[in-house]
């Protein structure tokens, strides 16, 4: 396990513990995309395999946030996402790794093909599944279900000021494999972005190791959390908290290395367009790259519609969609059990190519 950003500022590191559930760092790789411009030379950040439970960018996230549970003592911990949310999975499953107990309050969404499989491994799990949004009031939801329950709870997305963290990390990370020869320093760095939490700490992190690389953060969601100004927000107050633990964390300049991409969210979260699909295609095809409709799918469409048009390079693909085997079929279980049965549309096969 690596910790770049303690190696830079030890005092963040002392107040800012972690907990062991992260393969650091990520590998990258180098590609060549064939296109109708020039070939141009692509790297790959491999998040994907962030862990060898279940990768993706939130285990970054959650190494924080979950070791803040344990110093509180918690027994159990909450997070909030839609049917078939990666974070949310992501949480149940290092959280009870942990030896935490585990809630997740879930939304309906648009049926996508991964939903069911993600609903099969909470059964497995075992984790608490509330249906929450659509009308449900909030205030009786949460009395029922968190109140004098030792329950840490962990926001959408994992995004608040300790999960972009994680990310700072990550960029720091990202500067000694550029230090090491592992790749060039890259121009532009592409990522889905949808609570923002993931985006804000890397460009902060950028901007404060100095490297001057763009975070064109691909917007992939259409919910109050997910917009310029939160994210904004979110990086001004990361960068007051760490810079009061260390004054010698600064970073001035945050503002020029992110760029807010709205145009290619197709729709709504979740919604796929024809440029979403065939980046998913390219990916597969050219980069052995498994991406989804979702989220990578759409920051891979960005990055192709910008090498097309002749975007300087080096360009870096940030994968944030987990590649480690979930170890459960996508079929309808005997009985739904801890699964709603508001979620039960999800296994019908009409519904996941609608």
């Amino acid at each position: 396990m690596s910790d770049d950003l303690t190696a830079a500022f030890p005092k963040i590191g002392e107040h800012l513990q972690k907990a062991a559930i992260a393969d650091l760092p990520t590998p990258v790789s180098q590609h060549v995309l064939s296109l109708d411009s020039p070939r141009p030379d692509i790297y790959v950040k491999h998040d994907d395999v962030s862990s060898s439970l279940y990768g993706g960018n939130k285990v970054r996230k959650l190494e924080f946030l979950l070791r803040r549970a344990q110093v509180r003592g918690a027994q159990r911990v909450a997070t909030f996402g839609a049917a078939g949310s990666n974070h949310a999975l992501a949480t149940a499953i290092h959280a009870t790794e942990l030896g935490f107990e585990c809630t997740c309050f879930l939304s309906q969404q648009k049926a996508t093909p991964g939903v069911p499989r993600i609903l099969n491994k909470h059964r497995s799990l075992g984790t608490e599944i509330v249906r929450w949004g659509g009308g449900i009031e909030n205030v009786p939801l949460f009395r029922q279900y968190l109140q004098h329950r030792r329950t840490w709870v962990i926001p959408l997305g994992g995004t608040c000021w300790l999960g972009a963290v994680g990310f700072v990390n990550a960029a720091f990370e990202l500067v000694r494999q550029v230090a090491d020869g592992r790749l060039p320093a890259p121009r532009h760095v592409y990522m889905a972005c949808g609570t923002t939490g993931s985006a804000a700490g890397l460009a902060l992190g950028l901007a404060a190791a100095g490297m001057e690389t763009t975070v064109q953060a691909i917007q992939v969601a259409d919910n109050p959390f997910a917009s310029e100004q939160k994210m904004h927000k979110l990086i001004a107050k990361t960068l007051t908290v760490l810079n009061r633990i260390d004054p010698a964390f600064t970073a001035e300049e945050w503002r020029d290395r992110i760029v807010w991409r709205d145009e290619f969210l197709a729709g709504g979260y979740a919604r796929v367009d024809a440029a979403t699909s065939t980046a998913v295609d390219v990916a597969r095809s050219q980069l052995g790259l498994s991406l989804e409709t979702t989220y990578t799918g759409k920051a891979m469409a960005a990055m192709l519609h910008d090498l097309r048009c002749g975007q300087d390079g080096p360009c870096l693909f940030w994968n944030t969609y987990n590649s480690r085997a979930l170890g459960v079929g996508s079929e309808r279980p005997p009985s739904l059990d801890n699964i709603p049965d508001a979620f039960a549309h999800y296994y019908d096969a009409s519904s996941q190519n609608s």
